[in-house]
Formats: C-alpha cells, sequence, structure tokens
C-alpha cells in the first residue's frame, strides 16, 4: 500500500529542513503562494477574490508604487497563512479590502537590511485573524517608516488588533494609526522593541494610536473559527496591551488618546500572579519571538509599559466587566509620562509607577473614575 509523503512526514520516516515536525505541518518556504510579486512597479491588483493557498494569500516583495483595492482574501485553508504580506515595499496603498486569514491580516515585513516599507497607507479594510490583524514584523531587519492605518474594522481575532513590532535591528518610525474599531479580539495594541537577531537593535519611536475602539473578551476570541490560534502553555489571567523596549534600548515618543477598551475582569491570583513588589521577575525576553502573550503573566489589565521615553495617554477610558485585582497601568522604567483625562474604575489606585526608588502608587495625574 502506498502512503502520500505528507504520511511519510508524520511516521517519521522521511525528513526534512522545511518540515515542522513539531507541528507536522511544511514550513512556509515549502508552501506555494496565491501571488509573489518581487522587484515591481507600477503593480495593480483590484476587485480580485482570492481563496485557499497552501501559504500567504499575497506578498508584495521590494515593490513600488502599488495599489491593492477591493480584495476579498480568505485564506483558512492552512495554518500560518496570511492574508496580505508586504515586504520591503515603497509606496503602497491597501483600500476597501476584506480579509480572513489563518495567521496575520496585513503584515508589513522587513527580510533586506538597508531596506525598508516606506510610505505605506492601509484604509477601509475589514480583517478577520487567527494571530493579529495588522502586523509590522515578525522579520523586521531593515525596517518601517512612514506608515498610515486608518478606518479598520477587525473582528474575532486571536491576537491583536495592531502589532508594532521590531526585533531584528531594523528601525521603526513614523507611524500613525487611527480609527480602528475590534470587537472580539484577544488583545488591543501591542508595541515591542527586542533583540531577537541583527548586530544591535533598531529603535522604535513616534507612534500614534488615537480613535480606537476595542471589545476585549474573556475566553477565546476564535472559539468558533475553523484554524485556531495555538493555544498558550501556562496559565494566565487576560494579558494586557503592552508596550516594551529592552534594557537600555527604549521605545521613544508614544501618543495613544480617544482610545477606549473594554477589558474582561475576571482575574484571580490563584491562576497566576505577579506582585507589584516583585516586577523584576516578568521577564525581558531580550531574544524572543514577539507577541502580547511573550512575558507570561502580567500584573496590570489595561496597559503594561516597561522602557519607554516619552508616552502620552489623553482621553482614554478603560472599563472592565468584572473585578479585576491588578492595576489599569504599570509603568516599569518609563520616562516622561503624561496621562491627560483617563477614565478608569474607582475602586482602587488603578496607576502604578515603578522608578529607581521601588514601587511607588501615582496619585498626581489627572483621573476621571467612574
Amino acid at each position: 500500500m502506498a502512503l502520500h509523503i505528507d504520511s511519510l512526514h508524520h511516521r517519521g520516516i522521511v525528513k526534512d529542513p522545511k518540515y515542522n515536525y513539531h507541528r507536522n505541518r511544511p514550513n512556509e518556504t515549502a508552501r506555494p503562494k496565491l501571488f509573489r510579486i518581487s522587484q515591481a512597479k507600477q503593480v495593480l491588483l483590484k476587485n480580485v477574490t482570492l481563496r485557499n493557498s497552501a501559504c500567504w494569500g499575497i506578498t508584495m516583495e521590494l515593490c513600488k508604487d502599488v495599489v491593492m483595492d477591493g480584495l476579498t482574501v480568505y485564506n483558512r485553508a492552512y495554518w500560518n497563512n496570511d492574508g496580505l504580506d508586504i515586504t520591503d515595499c515603497q509606496n503602497v496603498r491597501i483600500t476597501r479590502c476584506n480579509i480572513d486569514a489563518a495567521d496575520d491580516g496585513i503584515c508589513l515585513k522587513s527580510y533586506y537590511p538597508g531596506h525598508t516599507n516606506d510610505s505605506i497607507f492601509i484604509a477601509h479594510c475589514k480583517v478577520c485573524s487567527s494571530a493579529s490583524a495588522i502586523k509590522f514584523g515578525t522579520a523586521s531587519h531593515g525596517g518601517f517608516k512612514n506608515v498610515f492605518i486608518d478606518n479598520i474594522e477587525v473582528y474575532d481575532t486571536y491576537r491583536s488588533a495592531i502589532a508594532i513590532e521590531t526585533v531584528d535591528g531594523g528601525n521603526l518610525e513614523n507611524v500613525r494609526v487611527t480609527r480602528i474599531h475590534a470587537r472580539n479580539t484577544g488583545n488591543a495594541i501591542f508595541i515591542r522593541l527586542g533583540h531577537r537577531s541583527g548586530e544591535a537593535p533598531g529603535y522604535l519611536k513616534n507612534i500614534y494610536i488615537g480613535q480606537m475602539d476595542v471589545e476585549v473578551p474573556f475566553g477565546r476570541p476564535d472559539e468558533a473559527y475553523d484554524l485556531r490560534g495555538p493555544a498558550l502553555s501556562f496559565f494566565h489571567n487576560p494579558i494586557p496591551s503592552s508596550i516594551t523596549g529592552i534594557p537600555g534600548n527604549f521605545v521613544e515618543n508614544v501618543i495613544i488618546e480617544d482610545l477606549e477598551i473594554r477589558c474582561p475582569g475576571r482575574a484571580t491570583k490563584g491562576m497566576a500572579y505577579v506582585p507589584l513588589w516583585r516586577l523584576e521577575s516578568v521577564p525581558e525576553a531580550i531574544n524572543s519571538y514577539p507577541e502580547f502573550s511573550m512575558f507570561g503573566e502580567l500584573p496590570s489589565w489595561g496597559f503594561y509599559v516597561r522602557h519607554v521615553q516619552g508616552i502620552t495617554f489623553r482621553n482614554v477610558t478603560l472599563k472592565l466587566a468584572a473585578d479585576d485585582f491588578r492595576p489599569a497601568f504599570v509603568f516599569d522604567d518609563v520616562t516622561s509620562i503624561k496621562l491627560e483625562e483617563l477614565r478608569l474604575p474607582s475602586d482602587k489606585n488603578q496607576i502604578v509607577v515603578r522608578g529607581s526608588s521601588g514601587i511607588e502608587v501615582e496619585k498626581k495625574f489627572n483621573i476621571i473614575e467612574y
């Protein structure tokens, strides 16, 4: 009786460096994409429906002057299936697209040192993802700059609505995100400067996020999805948004305003617990894969901010569906904090700052309790 080659992989008879034996599937380098367009100029894709690639849906690589308008991408035939991937391109417009992907929905990547994604406009799109809806990275060797994202609807997404990451030495700057409406999404905002590879860390600075509305459920947001994201291997309470650098390399100049996040609460110390007097137990994870769950349990329910220089929260409302013993904000090794017109639950101190002298509860900020 003959066996298909994939069955031989499963039995361990055939070995292949492009096969992921842990997950029993070929990795993305061994599976064909629907479209891969490289080093092209003046590319137009309009009013096209694409379904069920064996890998990523559309990849644009080292291209200039790209317009992608009115696309429908349904890419759920296999795991690790991104919707749209933009790699080190210049002057790209992505508008009126509907993406349903079994991995990241719209993903900016940078594989080539010395090249960047530059002048990217993403607007009026709808995204569902079993990973993150709109993501920078994970590949981030060159960098990203001058990216404008506006009017995006995110739904039933397992990880982050917006994930802004550089971990391979690339520089990331000048990003403006506005009018994000996310429902049933595991995490609102994830911003990460790390050092997974590259001779030195890059920088991450000048980020503006405004007019964002997010609803985070208590359970898995992709429970009904046929290709759910991989379950986490540790016990944890609901994971907050996070903005983190690494020791000696700070995220710089972040402004978040006109934001509302409705969080589920229901955290318990029996599930997991990081006490405020032991914030150093949160791992730095300097060279780890970046995603919102990378630190394990976190000590806040709204935002966890570490190794940041210059951050403003203005007109921000954080709501709880049920009680949470953690504070709304934890700032650790953060300078130049501005908090204006915060609306937070009134039952306890909600902002904790850890400075050089240890932990203190900060009471000087303008907080509107409800």
